[in-house]
């Protein structure tokens, strides 16, 4: 049932937008969803994914100018110094090692706000608790999300994109672990624990945004 755990949290993650953003970049972008709910804010945003795929989908899905999309490995590219004034990680972090997040940081302007919806194994016997208590919730919510979609049809475009899947690979450290490598690499960043099987990072560079 087409029920996304990444859509779900969506306004969770705009909530965390600095007042006035103006720049944005989108890591692991997939099929540009979240790039294009901040484009649609009036934000300028560039969104990368490695897989070329996903990215001619969402330029297929979009067909304007904003987002930028862009095939690049983020532990490859190239990103402007102190540029962007919020940056986006959607279920794309545990792709890459952790000490990624060190190339973003510098990419943020001052003031710039980093966010990550990550994932992360169910290791703990908190981690299972929260598990069991998401599985009805979870269930309850394909469910609401499959009649609504039985009373719409989405444009052809974004249909297609849809069906175009990126690449999944289960992540590895603990909650425990990312939140001590955090605490080392952003400091100040607040990591919580989310309901269907994520977490939310919230960083904010010093200094007022620019």
């Amino acid at each position: 049932m087409p029920f996304d755990h990444n859509d779900h949290y969506h306004r969770l993650l705009v909530r965390q937008l600095p007042r006035g953003c103006r720049t944005a970049l989108d890591v692991g972008c997939g099929t540009g969803r979240f790039a294009r709910r901040l484009a649609g804010l009036g934000v300028a945003v560039d969104a990368i994914d490695p897989s070329a795929e996903v990215i001619a989908a969402a330029r297929a899905a979009d067909g304007g100018a904003n987002p930028q999309y862009r095939q690049a490995d983020i532990r490859e590219a190239e990103l402007p110094c102190r540029r962007y004034e919020f940056i986006s990680c959607l279920a794309s972090l545990h792709h890459v090692p952790f000490e990624t997040v060190t190339v973003l940081r510098e990419a943020l302007a001052p003031g710039g706000v980093l966010v990550v919806l990550g994932c992360y194994p169910e290791r703990s016997r908190l981690d299972w608790a929260w598990s069991l208590a998401a599985v009805p919730v979870n269930a309850a919510a394909r469910l609401a999300v499959w009649a609504a979609e039985r009373l719409r049809r989405a444009p052809a475009a974004a249909a297609e994109a849809e069906a175009v899947q990126a690449p999944v690979r289960p992540p590895t450290m603990t909650l425990a672990e990312i939140r001590q490598a955090a605490a080392e690499l952003l400091p100040g960043a607040k990591v919580r624990r989310l309901l269907f099987w994520r977490y939310l990072l919230v960083y904010r560079a010093d200094g007022p945004v620019l």
